[in-house]
């Protein structure tokens, strides 16, 4: 018996079925974004702003969000974010975000 697979059958760990995805999965940038966005809005309707801590991180359906770090990030690529991406953390009351070109 292949010592991988005794390893296997002694942890009591199916080997992975052959076409099944093995790991997390990568999401593309407009998923993270929809996640990072959510995470805002969240906090937003519970805190009434969006000032976080550059180390604050939400939960959202138990995923950990890195809230602060994400918008002082887009703060500082404001000039780089689409017209779409801008509206949507202005819709949120971010000033900056609201201003064409602002870094």
């Amino acid at each position: 018996m292949p010592a991988q697979q005794y390893l296997l059958e002694t942890l009591g760990i199916e080997p992975a079925a052959e076409g099944e995805a093995i790991g997390p999965m990568r999401r593309s940038q407009d998923e993270r974004w929809n996640t990072n966005v959510a995470a805002a809005r969240q906090f937003h309707a519970r805190e009434g702003h969006l000032r976080p801590a550059r180390k604050h991180v939400e939960n959202v359906n138990g995923e950990l969000i890195k809230l602060g770090a994400f918008l002082d990030n887009a703060r500082k690529r404001a000039a780089k974010l689409s017209a779409e991406r801008r509206g949507q953390l202005a819709g949120l009351g971010l000033e900056w975000a609201a201003q064409e070109g602002s870094a």
